[in-house]
């Protein structure tokens, strides 16, 4: 009886409280230990330096900004007094707009005609010099011929209506060149001040010109044409074209070319200017005159490209070229005839898609070409305007327009050491400053075996977006920050910052061998580290790697950053995403649960599945340029989240070279050997993937993607 009553009576209010207790002791527990790594965003500020402006004092000022643009390629203003401006999107549209950006409107739709992918797409226009009288209009695109197979073709349109819409049914195709491959499909035109229309087509794609067109003088590829749209029909051939009497095609104008992105002529002087896209090594600028052989592909610029097959004797030199260390796809622009700038007047401007940079063609006091580098715009450049004042725009890729500007003060200085920089204790430089976040992703990208400590600096109150790929979208005043660490010695410290432009730079500090502080270094350099090679990059080279399409802050997306982290200030680990929304550092609330949400599996997880590990390798050291919209050439696709298919790589034939590999394919199934994504990771020579920075080949990595490769049946 005893028992029961004891068992009544703790039944009761013994139990009630005991129950309170462990409640609040369970509370207690949970205000010890959170579900969050951190309390609150850091209190402390650190501003990023701003950007350093060139001593040519050149920056570039957003023009329509208020409308939105589908990958840009060419731009022409209207003859005549409206000004309006014509902007050809490489999917198909035209879109018009008056000289204040004002009353945006499609003047013709041929998606349905064009076959829009990598290099292909609508990708040229023209006014007729008589435009006023005669309403016509030129345009150069890819679409497919009547064998179903890729051609070029440049149409004559007639325009008509107020506003000025382009008649699609009024066709009349000029010219149609069958393209062997998908890329170097050249594109450009424009009527030249002798009143000709003038082409630009590439030497027909692959790698290394295989067919030889570019020195073919009887094919059109690789070469600028020149031909008459007031007579013949189609057209006829001018009398001064090298070729009119005989010895090679006669519409051609001058020959030798890989592939004429974007060019222009100098109006004032009727020069004829084009950007050649190199190969592996060189971009050129080339002044081209009738009859003129530029070279390819006995040259790549005014380098050899086979020695073993290399007469230079009859071949034009460029008039400038660079290394692939700057960029990797020159885009020519314009002379500069305008009023704003005037040092620059007389001076062609061209600049790289890859890196961003905007150099102009200066002269020394003998005469000599010097190319100096104006802007380092981190924009992928896909082609410049210009307008009827000589002023000059640049066209980025992702639909930016602006126009070159004086800067308007003396060329900023940039922290010269880490120290100086705000984000480190400026007495112990290896110690972050308070303002950092710390972060650690997933799946690391290979950096021939060095450690990283990672970390992000958000300017308060602003807050991160994300986008609809999963990218973190950082606001402008963001910082991240990278130290590099070899056998745990201190070599590298770079800053990634998001400028008041909006765009993204990349400065690199180099440590010292006491490890005290690290100094800014002004361009790429090699050191010798502990017996091997490390490559500090140059700015050029990391806008490179961090593409506009990979949003640039590589790492900082949702599979990568959707795991735990150990955060030394609360001494708690807990999920990174969790914690930034916990803290405010999100705009908007996460879209599911991090357990909801995908993460990438570490490819050295035995546990996950063998094609989702490969994936995500692809993914991280491989897609942050091989993706829709990025640097890569060809037409891969080797995000995680794609299917095999559409990756674009399972028994395709690579369109970049195939290293003398009989039967190469991106991705052989059962084949690893005849795999060129694995043979260009095991180079460590100019064909080498990634091709900047590494020095040493990622050993578990190749095993992995030949494990992968063995295993891989077929292609769905």
């Amino acid at each position: 009886m005893k028992r029961r009553v004891a068992r009544t009576v703790l039944g009761g209010g013994a139990v009630a409280a005991l129950l309170l207790l462990a409640g609040f002791l369970a509370c207690a527990r949970e205000e010890k230990i959170p579900p969050y790594g951190l309390d609150s965003r850091p209190a402390s500020q650190c501003p990023a330096p701003a950007r350093p402006l060139d001593a040519a004092g050149v920056t570039l000022e957003r023009v329509f900004a208020d409308t939105a643009f589908a990958y840009p390629v060419a731009m022409v203003q209207e003859p005549g007094e409206s000004g309006d401006w014509y902007l050809v999107e490489q999917p198909g549209q035209i879109r018009a707009f008056n000289a204040d950006g004002l009353f945006p409107r499609t003047v013709a739709d041929l998606r349905r005609k064009v076959v829009f992918r990598g290099e292909a797409g609508l990708l040229g226009m023209a006014f007729h010099p008589d435009w006023l009288n005669n309403r016509l209009v030129f345009l150069s695109y890819t679409g497919l011929n009547a064998a179903r197979r890729l051609a070029s073709f440049v149409s004559r349109f007639r325009m008509t209506g107020v506003p000025a819409q382009i008649d699609l049914a009024s066709e009349k195709v000029l010219l149609e060149v069958a393209q062997p491959f998908n890329n170097h499909n050249g594109g450009g035109i424009a009527f030249g001040p002798d009143g000709f229309l003038y082409i630009g087509l590439g030497d027909g794609g692959s790698a290394g010109d295989p067919h030889d067109n570019g020195q073919n003088r009887n094919v059109l590829l690789g070469k600028m044409l020149r031909i008459d749209v007031d007579r013949g029909d189609p057209y006829a051939i001018p009398a001064g074209n090298p070729f009119a009497a005989g010895g090679g095609r006669p519409e051609i104008f001058a020959w030798g070319f890989r592939n004429p992105w974007r060019w222009s002529f100098d109006r004032a002087s009727g020069d004829l200017w084009v950007g050649d896209v190199g190969q592996n090594r060189w971009e050129e600028i080339d002044r081209v005159l009738p009859g003129g052989n530029y070279g390819w592909r006995i040259r790549e610029g005014a380098h050899c490209f086979r020695p073993s097959d290399c007469d230079p004797r009859g071949l034009v030199d460029p008039v400038v070229e660079y290394p692939h260390q700057e960029g990797c796809s020159v885009t020519a622009g314009f002379v500069y005839h305008g009023a704003a700038i005037p040092a620059l007047r007389g001076v062609f401007i061209f600049g790289d898609y890859c890196s961003g940079n905007i150099w102009g063609i200066f002269h020394d006091a003998d005469g000599h070409p010097l190319r100096r580098l104006l802007a380092a715009s981190g924009r992928n450049i896909s082609a410049f305007a210009q307008d009827r004042a000589g002023e000059v725009y640049v066209l980025a890729y992702n639909g930016v327009i602006s126009r070159l500007a004086p800067a308007g003060g003396s060329p900023a200085a940039f922290p010269p050491l880490l120290s100086q920089t705000g984000f480190v204790d400026p007495g112990a430089p290896k110690r972050p400053s308070a303002c950092l976040i710390p972060y650690d992703v997933v799946e690391p990208f290979w950096s021939d075996g060095a450690a990283k400590e990672r970390f992000f600096y958000l300017p308060g109150p602003a807050r991160i977006t994300i986008d609809g790929q999963g990218h973190l979208d950082f606001p402008v005043g963001s910082v991240l920050v990278k130290n590099f660490l070899l056998d745990g010695r201190w070599i590298e410290t770079r800053l990634l910052i998001r400028h008041d432009d909006g765009e993204w730079a990349g400065y690199s500090y180099e440590w010292n061998e006491a490890e005290s502080d690290a100094a800014l270094l002004a361009s790429g350099k090699v050191r010798r580290v502990q017996g091997r090679d490390w490559t500090y990059p140059s700015r050029a080279q990391c806008l490179q790697c961090h593409t506009a399409a990979a949003g640039r802050a590589l790492g900082t997306e949702i599979v990568q950053l959707n795991r735990s982290f150990a955060y030394a200030a609360s001494g708690r680990s807990a999920n990174q995403l969790l914690t930034y929304e916990h803290i405010g550092l999100l705009a908007a609330p996460l879209p599911a649960p991090p357990e909801l949400l995908p993460a990438l599996p570490r490819s050295a997880d035995g546990n996950s599945g063998l094609n989702a590990r490969a994936k995500s390798y692809l993914h991280v050291n491989c897609s942050y340029c091989h993706r829709p919209g990025g640097t890569g050439r060809g037409e891969m696709d080797l995000r995680f989240d794609t299917a095999l298919p559409a990756m674009n790589i399972c028994d395709a034939a690579p369109l970049l070279g195939d290293l003398g590999i009989a039967g190469a394919r991106l991705a052989a199934p059962g084949a690893p050997e005849r795999s060129i994504i694995l043979q260009r990771l095991k180079r460590q020579d100019v064909f080498r993937m990634p091709p900047i920075g590494n020095n040493l080949a990622d050993a578990a990595g190749i095993l992995l993607l030949e494990t992968w490769l063995q295993n891989l049946a077929g292609c769905q």
